[in-house]
């Protein structure tokens, strides 16, 4: 696996997830606990991929990880990498289709 970049021009070529890609994804997605139900993509250019059940905020459930690890655990993340900047893509379980929705950081509503 290459290198990890956190922040990689977007769009991506093809809609593709490029391999250098790198997000902060919860530890239960990584080690395949629970799938990947919830993908951010900021309005910085980060991406944050959850479980849906734990905090996204909480540091210590979470890793930094080349985001193609995930995709190669479940494919139908993939078809997120043309979520633009500020939405997020929810499902409730992982045969579920996306859902698209505009997203911010809770402590930006206040």
């Amino acid at each position: 696996m290459s290198q990890l970049v956190r922040n990689v021009p977007f769009p991506f070529p093809a809609g593709r997830f490029p391999p250098e890609l790198g997000a902060v994804v919860q530890r239960t997605v990584v080690s395949g606990e629970l799938p990947a139900l919830v993908v951010i993509h900021d309005d910085e250019n980060d991406w944050l991929i959850g479980d849906g059940v734990t905090d996204t905020g909480d540091s210590a459930a979470s890793t930094l990880s080349h985001v193609q690890h995930v995709v190669d655990r479940d494919p139908t993340v993939a078809d997120t990498a043309t979520l633009p900047c500020g939405y997020a893509a929810r499902r409730p379980s992982r045969s579920a289709p996306w859902v698209i929705e505009e997203w911010r950081y809770a402590d930006e509503d206040e």
